[in-house]
């Protein structure tokens, strides 16, 4: 497959690369994934289980409790209309292949939805679109058959181009390869009745970025599960009707 434009424009700058990637590791601040259930049951109304699974985003890094993370604000908002059955399955650092590998570790449920949140550790690595499709693909597979999922949300892959911690042109290169990764699972959303793809369509404001410059806020995850819930909808509508 033909390399893109930025992909070769990034070829003479990979030593500088490089040296912005270690110095961003090494001094980058570190957050907690913050304390709470990553498990329950809450609300009222047609059951929704729901399997959440991904880095750590998903895991609510940035935010001071899971309550006001993805997960907790996700079932905060679901369970206005459902009673929801959730589990939380993510790690800070997790990347598709690093889930696939864990997949026998999670609980042998049955779920009816998996938001699914990886991309980010992707990027970082410079995975393939490709490879990173066929990846998905394998997870999403795997997830059907083990827990009998009916749909998967896939959760876009931030612009990390607006990353505040990343300098240039370190922030660009990444920005473009996230933009790749993101129109890898908007394909594979495409192909596949069920799957649907959410973009990630965020306001990029200072009260949006955790302090690490990396990670959402409370007041992003706030914005971000309004999204997946609205996303949402139909399905649960379907559901309850059926």
């Amino acid at each position: 497959m033909p390399l893109e434009a930025d992909q070769l424009l990034r070829i003479p700058l990979i030593p500088l690369l490089i040296g912005q990637a270690i110095y961003v590791r090494q001094s980058a601040m570190q957050l907690p994934e913050p304390p709470g259930p990553r498990q329950g049951k809450y609300g009222s109304g047609p059951r929704l289980r729901v399997l959440i699974l991904g880095d750590s985003s998903a895991a609510g890094v940035g935010a001071s409790v899971q309550r006001l993370g993805l997960s907790g604000q996700l079932e905060h908002r679901l369970s206005a209309d459902n009673t929801i059955e959730w589990l939380l399955a993510a790690e800070t650092g997790a990347t598709t292949k690093t889930s696939l590998g864990k997949l026998d570790t999670l609980p042998p449920h049955r779920f009816d939805v998996a938001v699914l949140v990886h991309g980010v550790n992707d990027t970082t690595r410079l995975t393939s679109k490709h490879r990173f499709i066929g990846r998905q693909t394998k997870l999403i597979d795997q997830l059907k058959h083990q827990h009998k999922i009916r749909h998967f949300v896939l959760s876009g892959v931030p612009p990390m181009h607006h990353f505040p911690l990343l300098p240039q042109p370190l922030r660009w290169v990444l920005g473009c390869q996230a933009q790749r990764l993101d129109k890898g699972l908007h394909d594979i959303a495409a192909n596949r009745p069920d799957c649907s793809h959410v973009a990630l369509d965020l306001p990029y404001e200072p009260k949006y970025v955790a302090k690490d410059g990396f990670h959402p806020s409370e007041e992003a995850y706030q914005v971000w599960s309004q999204l997946i819930a609205d996303h949402l909808r139909p399905f649960r509508e379907a559901t309850a009707k059926a």
